[in-house]
């Protein structure tokens, strides 16, 4: 593939500079911040319309039906413990019970918590790479409290039945094996467990954090040897294959969309570089061609976990949304330099090979309820919603952007967002000023004076995680049901 230096012509995906000048932001009365009025409609058009990839969108799982089906998992399982258990006023027979009510709970959290995270497309279209994150960190501390509940009860129960202390019980325990297995992997799951508890993530680099987290898949691996040898598993031949089939399902699942699609879209389709290109301070575009894109079936507003096969890069996948509507086979990011790896990006040169999972994520068209639809992006979260804000179907005022932002260098995209305003003559304001300035243009009246008839759109919103609750609070009090206002939030670190 020829080289393609950061001096080439305009990419189709790029809006050509405006050969007339800007107009200037008007200054809003009092200590507003300034807000970009929407340009008149010109003569100039707008970007054309991304072609419609061949291929249907995958399916959707919607989240009731996940929470549902995880729900009545659970409940299934308390019925099996139920038929199980022997009523008995002994403390050991009462110890026992209840060790293995909390010890089949925990086996089957583990599955669930390694199918929130296996990237199955039905799910994380449906449900969103947010929401299945926040499920299962929430997951994770029930699991392990069930496996301290699941530990200390069945530790009881033997020192209650053999008359014996609490260190020699565990002593003779762990002479078991199944037991020991056990042992290794609950220990495997506090680490886990402890470097994932914010005060010490963000003291943990990612690459150790993610070395530990692939210490829950021998863990569960441990629990299954342990969960067979149980009460509850070895006496029926129906329950055990139920069980191992579980068990082998998620693990197809896992390493067939975490390792198997990855390599073989990355086979098929031989992503590369093809231009950097810088938007502003801190800021710059990438884009990535290969062959049979459209096949990916991305959407605006998802995203792709990106590992550029470079020194510094390869290590790490990172998760960047699509700042611009498919075309040509071309994908498109825009980044802004936040750490290390953001920082490197820039220095991508044409040529080096892209590895590219997904896409991901479900802030997409199919969340849409109403006609009326506002944008509402802040700083650099402005790149999914950009996709949105050129293909969102709709007539002269259905669709509204509000971009936040401290000054007018932090207007990411501005010039293309002007030009898609201005061809679809919808409304585009920019919120300039600093986060603790005295005037909120996000305070419920301000967005109401904005947008008339808010209470009546849909929301698309994406911004830093302050920037998200505050502007989600607003809306809901500016009369925004919470159900129509739409966000995802995942860490770009």
């Amino acid at each position: 593939m020829p080289d393609v230096t950061t001096e080439a012509s305009p990419h189709p995906l790029y809006v050509p500079l405006r050969a007339e000048p800007s107009p200037a932001p008007v200054a809003a009365p009092g200590p507003e911040p300034i807000r970009v009025p929407t340009p008149a409609p010109a003569a100039r058009p707008a970007p054309a319309p991304a072609a419609r990839p061949a291929p249907g969108p995958a399916p959707r799982l919607a989240p009731e039906r996940l929470r549902t089906g995880i729900v009545g998992g659970a409940g299934a399982l308390g019925l099996l413990w139920g038929v199980q258990a022997r009523p008995s006023a002994r403390l050991d027979a009462f110890f026992a019970t209840g060790a293995h009510l909390t010890g089949l709970l925990a086996g089957y959290g583990v599955l669930v918590l390694l199918l929130l995270m296996a990237r199955v497309p039905a799910v994380e279209h449906g449900v969103g790479a947010d929401r299945l994150a926040r499920w299962h960190a929430l997951g994770g501390r029930y699991v392990l409290g069930l496996i301290g509940a699941h530990a200390l009860l069945a530790l009881c129960g033997y020192a209650v039945h053999t008359r014996t202390d609490l260190v020699t019980a565990t002593g003779d325990l762990l002479s078991y094996g199944a037991l020991a297995a056990a042992t290794a992997g609950t220990a495997l799951f506090v680490a886990v467990g402890v470097t994932s508890a914010r005060a010490v993530r963000s003291r943990v680099g990612h690459e150790t954090w993610r070395a530990i987290h692939l210490g829950a898949l021998l863990a569960a691996a441990l629990g299954f040897v342990h969960q067979l040898a149980g009460p509850d598993l070895a006496g029926g031949l129906l329950t055990r294959w139920l069980w191992s089939m579980a068990h082998a399902t998620v693990a197809v699942l896992l390493l067939w969309y975490r390792l198997v699609v990855p390599v073989r879209a990355a086979l098929r389709h031989e992503l590369r570089v093809v231009e950097v290109r810088d938007e502003g301070p801190g800021v710059v575009s990438v884009l990535v061609r290969g062959r049979g894109v459209a096949r990916l079936c991305a959407e605006p507003g998802q995203f792709f976990r990106w590992r550029f096969l470079r020194r510094g890069l390869w290590a790490t996948a990172l998760p960047f949304s699509l700042s611009a509507p498919v075309r040509d086979d071309t994908l498109r990011i825009t980044v802004k330099a936040l750490g290390d790896h953001t920082r490197r990006i820039r220095r991508l040169r044409p040529g080096t090979r892209v590895l590219a999972a997904g896409p991901f994520g479900a802030l997409t068209a199919h969340r849409r309820t109403r006609r009326k639809v506002l944008l509402l992006a802040g700083g650099v979260g402005i790149t999914p919603l950009r996709a949105l804000f050129e293909t969102l179907p709709g007539g002269p005022g259905d669709v509204t952007l509000l971009y936040r932002a401290s000054d007018e260098a932090g207007l990411v995209l501005r010039a293309e967002l002007e030009a898609i305003a201005r061809g679809r003559q919808a409304a585009l304001h920019f919120l300039l000023g600093p986060s603790d300035g005295a005037f909120d243009p996000l305070a419920p009246r301000a967005l109401r004076d904005l947008v008339p008839e808010l209470a009546a759109h849909d929301v698309y919103l994406c911004g830093p995680p302050g920037m998200a609750r505050a502007a989600t609070d607003s809306l809901i009090r500016a009369g925004v049901p919470a159900s129509r206002i739409h966000s995802e939030d995942f860490d770009h670190g």
